[in-house]
Order: C-alpha cells, then sequence, then structure tokens
C-alpha cells in the first residue's frame, strides 16, 4: 500500500509520509531553467512533456512519498473557455465571465482543451520514479473557483464590492463548476491519480453565515463524488475558522491544516487523518529552528494518522537544502 493510503485508508500512526504543496516549481534551480524559456504558464502546464518532467523533478532530489502534478487550479476556468493569463508580479488575470457560452460547454470539448494535464498524469503515474509512491490530482474547491471567476483576480484580502450582487450568476457559475470539477476529478483519477486534494485556498475570506452555501454543500458533493470513485480525498480549506466544524459536515478522508492554527487545538478536534501546518516561512530560518518547528508537529501528531506538509506552498526563495533537510529530517524521526 501506498504511504498516503497507509495513513489516510489504515489510519496507520507508525509513519509520517511527507509530500510539499508547491513542490514542483519555483524554488528549485532546475524549474526556473525551464520556466526561463517558456514564458507562457498556460502553455506550461499543456505541454505534457514539461509538466511531467516539472512534477518529477522534486522526487529526483528529495525522498518525497507523492508526486503532485504540476498544473493550476485555474485550469478549470481555462476549461471553460474563460481568459486566463498569468502575469509576472501581479499573479492571475481572468476574462470576463461569458456564462451563456459556459453554460453551453459540453464535457468533450471541456476535456479536448485540457487533455495534456491528464496525459501528464498517466505518464506521471507509470513512472519507475513514483512506483510505491501516491500520484496526487488537484482541483480548486467549488468557493476559490468561484472567487477567481468573478473577481478576476486574486482577491488578496478583500473581494470586488459587488461581489454577491448577483445572485443568479453565482448560482449558475457553482452548478457549472460542480459538473465541470466532477469531470476534472474523474480524468485524473482514469489516468492515474491515487488521491485528489480539494484546496480552498480562499476559504477564509468568508463569515461563517456563508459557509454553508458556498463551501460545506459544494465542497460536500465534490468529495462525496471522489469517495464514490473509491479514491481518498484530502480537503484543504485555508484559514478557514472552524476546522472541526468543517470535517464534521463535508468528512473528507484527510484535513489539510494552514499554519495559523494551533496543532494543539486540532488534535483535540479532529479525529480523521491531518496533515500539513509548518509555516513555510521555517524553511527560510536555519536547520537548528526548522528542526525544532517541524518536531513539534511530529510530536503532536506522534499518536494520530498524519501526514507532513507545509500551511500552504514552498515559498519561492526556499533554499533546495532546507528541503532535502527537512524530508530527511521527517524520515528519520
Amino acid at each position: 500500500m501506498t504511504p498516503l493510503h497507509e495513513v489516510i485508508i489504515k489510519k496507520n500512526t507508525k509513519i509520517n509520509p511527507i509530500w510539499i504543496m508547491r513542490q514542483a516549481g519555483r524554488y528549485l534551480p532546475e524549474f526556473r531553467e525551464i520556466r526561463k524559456k517558456n514564458q507562457n504558464f498556460i502553455k506550461l502546464c499543456l505541454n505534457q512533456e514539461l509538466s511531467t518532467e516539472i512534477t518529477l523533478q522534486p522526487l529526483k532530489r528529495f525522498n518525497l512519498d507523492a508526486a503532485i502534478i504540476f498544473s493550476d487550479i485555474l485550469m478549470l476556468p481555462y476549461g471553460l473557455n474563460q481568459k486566463v493569463e498569468f502575469e509576472k508580479g501581479f499573479g492571475p488575470k481572468l476574462g470576463e465571465v461569458n456564462i451563456d457560452e459556459m453554460s453551453k460547454l459540453n464535457e468533450v470539448d471541456f476535456v479536448q482543451k485540457i487533455y495534456p494535464v491528464y496525459k501528464a498524469i498517466k505518464k506521471v503515474s507509470i513512472n519507475d520514479i513514483v512506483k510505491n509512491k501516491n500520484t496526487i490530482g488537484f482541483v480548486g474547491a467549488p468557493w476559490t473557483l468561484l472567487v477567481y471567476i468573478i473577481n478576476q483576480k486574486s482577491p488578496k484580502k478583500s473581494l470586488k464590492k459587488n461581489f454577491f450582487e448577483n445572485n443568479s450568476l453565482i448560482k449558475k457559475i457553482l452548478l457549472i463548476l460542480e459538473k465541470f470539477l466532477k469531470i476534472h476529478i474523474r480524468n485524473q483519477i482514469d489516468n492515474g491519480a491515487n488521491v485528489i486534494q480539494i484546496f480552498d485556498s480562499w476559504a477564509g475570506l468568508l463569515e461563517e453565515r456563508d459557509l454553508p452555501d458556498y463551501i460545506y454543500s459544494p465542497t460536500l458533493n465534490l468529495v462525496n463524488y471522489v469517495k464514490s470513485l473509491n479514491t481518498p480525498v484530502i480537503c484543504f480549506p485555508r484559514e478557514i475558522k472552524n476546522y472541526k466544524k468543517f470535517c464534521e459536515i463535508v468528512k473528507p478522508d484527510a484535513i489539510g491544516i494552514d499554519y495559523n492554527i494551533d496543532p494543539k487545538k486540532i488534535l483535540n478536534d479532529i479525529k480523521i487523518p491531518i496533515q500539513g501546518g509548518l509555516d513555510p516561512k521555517i524553511l527560510l530560518t536555519d536547520k537548528e529552528t526548522l528542526k525544532k518547528e517541524a518536531t513539534k508537529y511530529l510530536d503532536i501528531f506522534k499518536d494520530h494518522p498524519y501526514i507532513f506538509n507545509l500551511g500552504h506552498g514552498v515559498l519561492p526563495e526556499t533554499d533546495p537544502i532546507m528541503m532535502d533537510y527537512l524530508v530527511n529530517m521527517v524520515k528519520d524521526y
């Protein structure tokens, strides 16, 4: 059984598998070489040879337990024919929403538009480096994708003033997202992904009263769908105020926690396997601090099924030597 399945399915507490959010990418010199020659980020995600190579780069360097496909949650709006581009120093920029065009889109056209993503997953999953490891597929949660689609850029701290103004538009988009997220998930699993992670990067933007409509209900539909395909699902509702309630309602197989949450409180509140938590900025300090902070999480969760990860993506200025040190330290714990 693969390491993540040991923890998520068998609830094994004797091992602490490790993979890192954004492990494939911007902190690795070999990735930066590829990126220099491939300025268009979307085209890079759709280059199955290069995205496979990028996905495998960290596994060639570090003793990680899983590959996570090099792609982006915004491949979904791109597949729905919304314009998506990434501007250096700004981040993602999305075009106007054409809801009529989105509503008419069929599965064949959607799959064809982002098909290289699935081909890359296939290539990764059968590569010898990933033998006895996990291949992770992922999607953005409906709420986070809705944020990008309507906001047309990263919200950073707040949403457009009139974000919730057009309620019927929001409802239509959420229905379209549910349909195509399921298609996207199924295609990833059919091509070799054996774990799915749902990233809700902007869960922390919502008030408690809005969670049932925008997070609990739409995410639960996806979680149930992934489970119906006999695949474990990890949810990462970043900066949500109440992880306990999220887990009770949405019932993922494992929960990813961010670095603002007290791990001891999580341990008391949550019965399911836990992933992550370490602040990515700790990797920018020194080995002594890194060891102390990482060990804190390993100690707290030593009798609980736990997957080691960060509480958000690895930062671009991270030294790969520190990453190697962390991975080995977790393995030797």
